[in-house]
């Protein structure tokens, strides 16, 4: 079993081909048959059993919330929601999420306001019961819009169960809008993978100083090119075409890797780390 591990070819179609004529879905085609057919995709998560489960108890459920600590204590909803944003890996932290939304958005200070993740702004506004009081939950943003966001990020995490690479393109696709400085790259563990896989940066410039981080990758990308689609579909190809070469994760079953669209809420999640290097150093503001 010695020796060095065989040369993977692309072949035109964009399916690699492993020795002995195995052919397999490149990271870049399992995104983007995925991408291309996303409604479809959705349809079909939105229609799985413990997902439409999960949903219509939502649903069903939000609408009688009436305060901060009600969500909080309704574990079902709370991890719905915070699943729903990308945020999962963060729904332990109550202590942390009631302080966001106990603050609000409305005052600069405030505490979801100072964080460079922009998802914790974006939830916080949405439950917003520091503006809205118990009205909060009757609001439409709440409703199909939350579950919308739900079962993209089943899509996504479906998607990472066969190909890594192709869960995180998606990610920074839908994501890409919500980047307007490098910290917001930083404070995200998967943008940042794919920054660093695409720009070719080694993941050990982490331990580096957060200031540092943020001033290396202003000096190696423009993020005002994520709003350009053409720009960022080149990027996310390079991201691709990089992901295939240091991870080779393409799976051996075509049909596996970009049609089977199922699964559960997405794990893409803040960096604990580096969430806490960012409250500590960038607490005054955007």
């Amino acid at each position: 079993m010695g020796g060095s591990k065989p040369e993977l070819l692309v072949s035109p179609e964009g399916m690699r081909c492993a020795p002995g004529g195995i052919r397999m879905v490149s990271t870049y085609l399992s995104y983007d048959l995925i991408n291309r057919d996303m409604k479809a995709s959705i349809s079909r998560v939105s229609q799985q059993g413990l997902v439409e489960r999960q949903t219509k108890y939502y649903k069903e459920n939000i609408g009688n919330v009436k305060s901060v600590d009600e969500f909080l204590d309704n574990y079902q909803l709370y991890s719905y929601a915070m699943d729903a944003f990308g945020l999962g890996e963060m729904t332990y932290a109550k202590a942390f999420m009631k302080k966001a939304m106990t603050e609000g958005i409305d005052k600069s200070d405030s505490f979801a306001n100072k964080l460079s993740d922009p998802r914790y702004k974006a939830f916080v506004e949405t439950f917003n019961f520091a503006r809205y009081g118990d009205t909060a939950t009757s609001l439409d943003k709440v409703k199909q819009a939350v579950v919308d966001k739900y079962i993209r990020q089943t899509v996504e995490e479906d998607a990472g169960n066969q190909n890594e690479g192709a869960r995180l393109a998606l990610y920074f696709e839908r994501m890409a809008s919500t980047i307007k400085t490098p910290f917001n790259i930083l404070a995200d563990k998967a943008l940042l993978k794919v920054v660093q896989t695409a720009l070719q940066i080694p993941a050990g410039t982490s331990m580096m100083d957060i200031d540092k981080q943020a001033e290396m990758l202003e000096k190696r990308l423009d993020v005002e090119d994520f709003k350009d689609p053409e720009k960022l579909k080149a990027f996310i190809g390079r991201f691709t075409a990089l992901w295939e070469v240091t991870n080779g994760t393409s799976s051996a079953n075509p049909t596996n890797a970009a049609l089977t669209v199922l699964g559960a809420s997405s794990g893409m999640g803040i960096s604990a780390n580096v969430l806490s290097a960012i409250q500590n150093l960038k607490m005054g503001g955007g």
